[in-house]
C-alpha cells in the first residue's frame, strides 16, 4: 500500500481518497481516514 500524504491542503486530503479508493475502501471510509491524516497533519504542525 503506497503512503499517504501527510498534509491538509484539499489538494493532499483529494489524492488520499482517490488512494484509498484505489485499495478498495468505501468512498464514505476513504473519506473519514483522509480527513483522519489531515487532521493528524494540522495538529503536528502548530
Amino acid at each position: 500500500m503506497s503512503p499517504l500524504i501527510k498534509g491538509y491542503s484539499s489538494k493532499s486530503i483529494s489524492k488520499n481518497i482517490k488512494t484509498e479508493m484505489k485499495h478498495g475502501k468505501s468512498q464514505k471510509q476513504s473519506v473519514a481516514i483522509a480527513l483522519s491524516v489531515a487532521r493528524e497533519a494540522k495538529k503536528k504542525r502548530k
